[in-house]
């Protein structure tokens, strides 16, 4: 393989002054050669070796993302149209930075440690842990890390997480169901953790300032594992005749309800309301369209990037718990009971 010594000879030039072509450096180098460089690098198919460059700065330039699946929920948690758009806009935010990005997904949060406490990469992102799973990936890797959507326990570590006003966004949805007379309210997740746990506390605070008793039965947990899926829809359709609207933990969700509901009937939103969380591109094209709560994923992705480069390069966090705004959107999928 042709080196820059031996493009610098044949052309009778310094091999900074070949280095500084291929690198796009040429503010000091004459035209004529940075032709003549450009000319010989395309006769000999010259590809610059950017992992020996990189090693010699002791860095990758390779930012790694680990998301933890659950297997009971996705067969490919990128066809999920959130984790797709997040994942898109962080990958064009660490190319934009002059990085790259190194991806694992799985559900098994030792699966994920072996892996990423190998990996030669400057930074990680890590999405959806929980509870001790920080902890577990923080005793192994040592360089800097930035959660997106994790809620561990902040006294037993201290990490920097970019995430959501959860606890609002639940809030403000069911209050909006609340003023516009809704009594009867399911509210449906596949787990209570994490974010949806939050999203229900503040589903349980509107309650409370509206002096009203959340029963506990209203907690509709759906089995979203492909094999028990279609016995847990049938049990919430038996269920919503008790219900005059659901509150859905994700548009996901709510848009795959709302499409079995009615494909038996049920009339939306005349019999039954549907709310859901994040409002990506299943709540706009639905019909009706969904009401929800809007997150910015674009700025979730983008403020995380940033703070993880900024890591790598020193810098120290000014905030360690950051979390993005929320805001209501209002379409077709509620109706006003009198």
């Amino acid at each position: 393989m042709v080196t820059i010594k031996d493009m610098a000879e044949e052309l009778g030039i310094s091999t900074t002054t070949v280095s500084n072509v291929i690198h796009g450096k040429t503010s000091e180098v004459s035209q004529k050669t940075v032709e003549k460089v450009e000319k010989l690098l395309e006769e000999y198919d010259y590809v610059p070796n950017i992992s020996a460059r990189n090693l010699a700065r002791n860095r990758s330039k390779i930012i790694g993302v680990a998301m933890k699946s659950r297997k009971d929920k996705y067969e490919n948690i990128i066809a999920d149209p959130f984790f797709g758009e997040l994942l898109g806009v962080v990958e064009a935010e660490i190319r934009s930075r002059g990085y790259y990005m190194m991806i694992y997904t799985a559900e098994d949060i030792g699966e994920i440690l072996r892996y990423v406490s190998t990996w030669n990469v400057d930074g990680l992102i890590l999405v959806g842990m929980l509870h001790d799973d920080f902890v577990r990936i923080k005793s192994k890797y040592k360089k800097p890390v930035i959660l997106i959507d994790s809620y561990a326990p902040r006294d037993v570590a201290q990490y920097v997480n970019v995430g959501l006003e959860d606890e609002k966004g639940g809030y403000l949805m069911t209050k909006y169901l609340l003023d516009m007379g809704h009594r009867k309210i399911a509210f449906l997740a596949d787990n209570m953790e994490g974010v949806d746990y939050i999203r229900y506390t503040g589903h349980q605070r509107a309650y409370t300032e509206y002096g009203l008793k959340n029963d506990p039965e209203d907690l509709l947990i759906i089995r979203p594992g492909m094999m028990e899926r279609e016995s847990s829809l049938m049990e919430i359709y038996e269920m919503s005749k008790n219900y005059t609207a659901f509150m859905c933990c994700s548009d996901y969700y709510a848009v795959m309800l709302m499409n079995y509901l009615s494909e038996r009937g049920v009339r939306i939103p005349e019999d039954l309301s549907f709310t859901g969380f994040d409002n990506n591109m299943l709540a706009r094209v639905v019909r009706p369209a969904l009401t929800t709560v809007k997150q910015d994923v674009r700025k979730k992705g983008t403020v995380a990037v940033k703070c993880l480069v900024d890591m790598i390069h020193g810098s120290v966090p000014e905030e360690n718990n950051i979390l993005l705004p929320v805001e209501l959107i209002i379409r077709d999928s509620v109706r006003k009971i009198d």
